[in-house]
């Protein structure tokens, strides 16, 4: 009876979106364009690159390499092992939901397990810094974009610390450089790769997650443009919503608000740092067919948003 009763509102759901289309097809088509937009002037500049040299890098040993050099700072700080100051750094570079692409591959591969993957999401859930420089100074201004930039990257190390203990790697934190480059030249000859193969895996699998990206986008900009439609919330309830499904257009309407610049920057970066359901789903996507879970990001993602808003409170 409970899965007939379950069945019946998710097609009462989707027959209502449906007929949403149908009848706003006007607001719904300058949603899906105002999506395109989004993905072709943000999202694929700022990860293609960066998705593409980091299976070259995976491929060609740099994550040995850097696991060497980095593993007692990782272990130190989060009681990581060494791979994660890969995802860490890379994440940190390119934003979210790169480090679910990251920590999937080196799954994968076998330089971490399901318990630590599960771990490093927690806390490399980093929004592009160009990304919060570049957008958050023209909805709000220079000074705030920083201080947000600021306080979302000391929230996601907190959550680091919070989460240390929720899995313990092992205790290596010997240094050797020499180590380093062995295994690093050593992971470059066993896999004997040809160039020319690898850059066109990089090419194929950076694609089909961007364009997995550009769908997932697109489909909660359109979800929450029909709740905008059929709600009527005043404005500061309508952004709020909008950030929890979609963060660029919650971003976009608390820069609207008629509310002081410190409580814009309260609201820009608790946004950010939940990232919106629609990077949510965008992470569960790509870690799918894994045994990585979702429930400790999503916990994670609570905790960011309420750590970074206070500091921006207390810093602003």
């Amino acid at each position: 009876m409970k899965k007939n009763i379950l069945s019946i509102i998710i097609i009462s759901i989707l027959s209502f979106i449906t007929i949403e289309i149908l009848t706003s097809s006007t607001d719904i088509l300058e949603t899906v364009k105002f999506s395109l937009n989004i993905w072709e002037t943000n999202i694929f500049p700022s990860l293609f690159p960066f998705f593409v040299i980091s299976e070259l890098l995976i491929n060609y040993g740099f994550v040995e390499f850097i696991s060497e050099l980095f593993k007692p700072i990782m272990y130190k700080i989060f009681k990581c092992s060494g791979p994660s100051a890969f995802i860490f750094i890379m994440s940190l570079i390119s934003g979210f939901p790169s480090n679910s692409k990251y920590t999937k591959e080196l799954y994968l591969k076998g330089l971490i397990n399901e318990k630590e993957a599960s771990k490093i999401l927690t806390f490399t859930h980093f929004s592009n810094p160009l990304f919060i420089l570049g957008t958050i100074s023209l909805f709000l201004n220079k000074k705030a974009s920083i201080l947000i930039l600021l306080a979302h990257y000391l929230g996601n190390i907190i959550v680091g610390i919070i989460f240390r203990n929720y899995y313990t790697s092992k205790n290596n934190t010997k240094v050797s450089i020499k180590k380093a480059l062995n295994e690093m030249t050593k992971k470059r000859l066993d896999n004997n790769l040809n160039f020319g193969n690898v850059l066109t895996n990089a090419l194929n699998n950076t694609l089909k997650t961007l364009f997995l990206i550009l769908g997932t986008v697109t489909t909660f900009l359109v979800i929450t443009k029909i709740i905008d439609n059929n709600l009527n919330l005043n404005s500061i309830g309508q952004s709020i919503i909008n950030g929890i499904f979609e963060m660029t257009q919650g971003l976009k309407y608390v820069s609207l608000l008629n509310i002081p610049l410190k409580m814009k920057s309260i609201l820009s970066v608790m946004i950010i740092s939940f990232g919106g359901l629609s990077v949510h789903m965008q992470v569960v996507s790509i870690i799918s067919d894994t045994k990585i879970k979702y429930m400790p990001y999503l916990i994670a993602r609570i905790l960011h948003c309420s750590i970074s808003g206070l500091l921006v409170y207390l810093l602003f």
